[in-house]
């Protein structure tokens, strides 16, 4: 038996991933084609749905802008400072923020949402009281109890606001400090006034806020100044007791230059003071003392030449003295003692001398005077010292209590002094400080509706549309159980993809087989190339080709199976076992005389049965007469002794079986036969009625080898214009 040849099986095998998209399954192993690929191809297949909804959705939005009320937005921007400008270096009573206090704004963006401002701001704008401004927002309601009670006007007030915020939206300028108000209405004068009245009462209403805080704690502090005066009073007047009480004085501190007050608590004593000169003047008595003692002693030696040194008189009589000693040794030179000028100048050197000895007799005398003069008065003072240090040392003891109530007076006194400073700060910088919030883009009146826009209604309703038509789809794609793709064979009905025929453009397929450079005789050369992979021994012995329902491309697979099996040398006889609607004869232009009704009757003479057509190598027996029951001669054991006494003179054997739903002839075929061959129309039959098909199949034990989509459309399909035969013949 001549087998196909490694190059042609190739080029089949190839060919046939190039149709269908993909390998065979057995040399794959892939399950199925890409998830995106598959929503591609279903997104093709239902694509009048989606641009049905895509459609639909854009009259929508067309209609829907033409219907719409037409809006006006204008908008005020503002610059919300961190920190207000400084004019006196006075904090207030307002933390600064830092750069990063992300809350700052946060609850500045919060405060232009609230609800209190909303209705400061109808009350500014007068439309409280205004029916048209209810009526242009369907509120008629509010005034049917007129406008002089006082709840009704509240619950106005209430409302208003709510319908203002729902109005007016804050958008943040990303990366700055600015802040756009957007005030949308259907009226452009309306919308200008909201959003400058809005700006212009937020930036008044953070001036009172900021007001209010000053206020606050200017009250808090004048509470608290009454509180330490009173205090203090009463320190004060507790030491001022203690010390006339303790006799204690003090002196009055010096003036501190900062603080404009007195530099210590309490000051100083009285004893403090006196103690302090008295010492001082010790000192100096102890300092004289020392030097008339030196004097004292320095006189008692008997040269004593300090003595004249220090003194004038000595001095001149000294020098006297000299003077007339020296005459009288010149005298002495020329003269005698008892020489009368020489005993006087005699007479007056020893009455000077004498005068000398009476002059340092008394500096002498004077200076102990002097040194005991001073040590008297060093002893006064030391003793006055004594006695003061005593004093000081009892009015130290006396003076704990005292400091302690002079301690509790100084401290009420700074804080006193602090808070009074403070309270006096509050009140300049509550009226000087600038605010932080300021319009650097006032509102103006818009001259065009901002809405409805006509290209993003459009857009989205578009868009809108196109999202419900994909659900539809999604949902038809669910529920549709046809087999609209090569790989719905394996996922929905478990068959291994033998081949995929495309739908001829010609009535009768059959025609198609008779070109063999045509699409579907490639695509059959691949389905029997797969057949050949199918088993180790090759194609199957015996085959039947069996479909669902009628007209499902059974009988075109069967005759395209025999002749390419022909064409590959091989002897192959075409079996038409569908008695019911045989075809196989006008396929080869065959009448239908003797045939396997014939044989399934009683019948031995297969010669006269067989039919040889002009194709090499195949052989056609057609279904003979019709018979009354064609289920009767199939289920007895004559198909199987023919299916094996072809066996034994041909290659192969195809049979053409009936369709399985409503008929037992199909799984009696099936059960003669070595394999199956299943034809299943894309995009026909449902796969729930394939698969109770199959399973009537398996119950009678057939071997089903894989399947076959015929009659593809790839367009329709999901695959593009490109799907199937780029590389074809030259014509």
């Amino acid at each position: 038996m001549e087998r196909i040849s490694p190059q042609m099986l190739g080029l089949a095998t190839s060919e046939m991933t190039l149709f269908s998209g993909r390998a065979a399954p057995e040399a794959t192993g892939h399950a199925g084609a890409p998830p995106l690929r598959r929503l591609l191809r279903a997104a093709t297949r239902w694509r009048w749905v989606l641009l049905g909804g895509v459609a639909a959705g854009a009259l929508a939005g067309i209609a829907l802008t033409l219907v719409m009320p037409r809006q006006y937005a204008s908008t005020a921007r503002m610059e919300i400072s961190r920190e207000t400008a400084r004019v006196v270096k006075i904090d207030s009573v307002e933390r600064d923020t830092s750069i990063g206090d992300q809350e700052f704004y946060q609850t500045q963006y919060g405060l232009l949402r609230t609800q209190v401002l909303a209705e400061r701001v109808a009350r500014d704008l007068g439309v409280v009281d205004d029916p048209a401004f209810f009526k242009l927002f369907g509120r008629r309601d509010l005034f049917q109890d007129g406008k002089a009670d006082p709840t009704a006007r509240a619950k106005r007030n209430e409302v208003a606001g709510k319908i203002l915020l729902l109005h007016v939206g804050v958008a943040p300028v990303r990366g700055s400090s600015l802040v756009d108000i957007r005030a949308v209405t259907p009226d452009p004068v309306l919308s200008q006034k909201i959003a400058k009245a809005w700006s212009e009462n937020y930036i008044a209403s953070n001036l009172e806020r900021r007001f209010d805080a000053s206020s606050y704690a200017r009250k808090f502090l004048e509470g608290r100044i009454e509180q330490l005066r009173e205090k203090l009073e009463v320190s004060e007047r507790d030491v001022v007791a203690y010390a006339a009480q303790q006799g204690i004085i003090n002196l009055p501190s010096p003036i501190d230059p900062n603080t404009g007050g007195a530099a210590g608590g309490g000051g100083r004593s009285l004893l403090t003071d006196d103690l302090i000169a008295l010492n001082s003047a010790l000192e100096v008595a102890t300092a004289e003392r020392i030097v008339a003692e030196s004097r004292l002693n320095e006189a008692k030696r008997p040269d004593a030449s300090s003595i004249a040194l220090g003194n004038d008189a000595i001095a001149s009589m000294r020098q006297r003295r000299a003077d007339a000693a020296a005459e009288y040794a010149k005298l002495m030179v020329q003269f005698r003692p008892d020489y009368p000028q020489a005993q006087a100048l005699a007479s007056q050197v020893q009455a000077l001398d004498v005068s000398i000895a009476q002059e340092e007799n008394r500096v002498r005398v004077s200076l102990r005077q002097a040194y005991e003069s001073s040590v008297m008065r060093e002893r006064s003072l030391l003793a006055r010292v004594q006695d003061l240090k005593g004093g000081l040392t009892d009015l130290r003891r006396r003076s704990i209590q005292y400091n302690i109530y002079q301690r509790e007076a100084d401290t009420n006194r700074e804080l006193y002094n602090a808070l009074l400073q403070r309270y006096k700060e509050i009140g300049v910088a509550g009226g000087i400080e600038n605010n932080n919030v300021a319009i650097v883009d006032p509102a103006r009146l818009p001259d065009r509706p901002s809405s409805p826009k006509l290209l993003v209604n459009l857009v989205l309703a578009m868009l809108g549309g196109g999202l419900v038509g994909a659900l539809i789809a999604a949902g038809l794609e669910q529920i549709d159980e046809g087999i609209a793709d090569p790989a719905d064979l394996e996922e929905k009905l478990g068959l291994p993809l033998l081949g995929v025929a495309p739908k001829t453009q010609l009535e009768d397929p059959l025609r198609a087989l008779r070109d063999p450079r045509s699409k579907l005789v490639e695509a059959y050369l691949a389905v029997q190339a797969n057949l050949e992979l199918s088993t180790p021994q090759g194609a199957p012995r015996s085959l039947a080709v069996i479909s669902t329902r009628p007209r499902e491309g059974k009988s075109t697979t069967t005759v395209a199976l025999a002749q390419s099996l022909a064409r590959a040398r091989r002897k192959v006889v075409l079996v038409d076992a569908d008695l019911r609607s045989p075809s196989v004869h006008s396929a080869f232009g065959l009448k239908n005389g003797v045939g396997i009704s014939n044989f399934l009757s009683g019948a031995d003479d297969l010669d006269g049965a067989l039919h040889k057509t002009e194709h090499e190598g195949l052989w056609v027996m057609t279904a003979g007469p019709q018979p009354p029951n064609a289920g009767d001669l199939l289920m007895g054991d004559r198909l199987g002794l023919l299916v094996k006494r072809l066996k034994e003179r041909f290659d192969h054997v195809i049979v053409d079986s009936p369709p399985v739903i409503g008929l037992a002839d199909a799984p009696l075929v099936a059960a003669a036969v070595d394999g199956v061959v299943y034809a299943v129309e894309a995009r026909a039959t449902p796969a729930g009625t394939v698969r109770t098909a199959l399973s009537r199949l398996r119950t009678s034990q057939a071997r089903v080898v894989g399947a076959v989509l015929t009659k593809f459309e790839a367009k329709k399909a999901g695959y593009g214009s490109d799907y199937g035969y780029d590389y074809d013949y030259g014509r």
